[in-house]
């Protein structure tokens, strides 16, 4: 093993806003640290008046001491579960230990136990979709940035399989299967519809069905909104 791939998942919509290419041999304390730079940078060209990233929510390979205290010199707050490791010793570590305390309230407070529940649903899909799905286990590419570059597209897959789900219900090609009459019965009550608002109706003394009848509903739309972003890195 010569790479590790991270990312860093909306919680909110589980979509990667963050994907990074790191040496193996390195801790994930350490790798979070590039991981959680890029989601920061892609969430700020994102939503540049936003608040950007908020909560960070990690499993026990990111628990440290420096970790915390790092995040919360950023203002970052930390739903990180932390490992058994017996009675601390916490002389002249005072800061580190209000970090620990801290992160340790957090995540047995029932917000923190719905969000590292939110995080096992949210980030072993992206996983999935990269690694088994899309076959990213071994690559016969050289180079970090040459994998990260094969990386972006699987994710860039991804997020437009998500927005796609969201507008038509729909996410995969092949989802669309057996689908294909409704789609068409879809289009064309559409175009019937359009079609009865720009021409006028001719015969007026004609009973007009209620499947005839011009609608008044318009197209739907998408609201977009600006919401609390809530991380975690896999």
């Amino acid at each position: 093993m010569a790479h590790k791939a991270e990312h860093a998942v909306d919680l909110e919509t589980g979509a990667i806003v963050g994907v990074t290419v790191q040496d193996a041999d390195e801790g994930d304390t350490t790798t979070s640290r590039e991981t959680l730079i890029e989601a920061a940078e892609q969430v700020e060209a994102v939503q540049p008046d936003g608040n950007g990233i908020e909560e960070v929510v990690g499993d026990k390979g990111y628990h440290s001491n420096q970790s915390l205290v790092d995040l919360e010199a950023v203002g970052v707050r930390s739903y990180i579960s932390e490992p058994d490791r017996g009675r601390r010793n916490w002389k002249n570590h005072s800061e580190a230990r209000a970090a620990v305390y801290r992160n340790r309230r957090r995540i047995r407070s029932a917000r923190g136990l719905r969000l590292l529940r939110l995080r096992g649903e949210r980030l072993e899909r992206p996983f999935a979709h990269l690694y088994e799905t899309g076959g990213m286990r071994r690559v016969h590419l050289r180079g970090h940035a040459n994998i990260r570059k094969r990386l972006l597209i699987h994710a860039g897959g991804f997020n437009l399989g998500l927005l796609l789900r969201q507008l038509i219900g729909v996410g995969t090609p092949r989802g669309l299967q057996g689908r294909l009459i409704a789609v068409l019965a879809t289009l064309l009550a559409l175009s019937r519809d359009l079609w009865k608002r720009v021409t006028p109706h001719r015969d007026l003394g004609r009973r007009i069905s209620p499947l005839e009848a011009p609608r008044d509903r318009g197209i739907p739309v998408v609201h977009i909104g600006a919401r609390e972003m809530l991380f975690t890195t896999g």
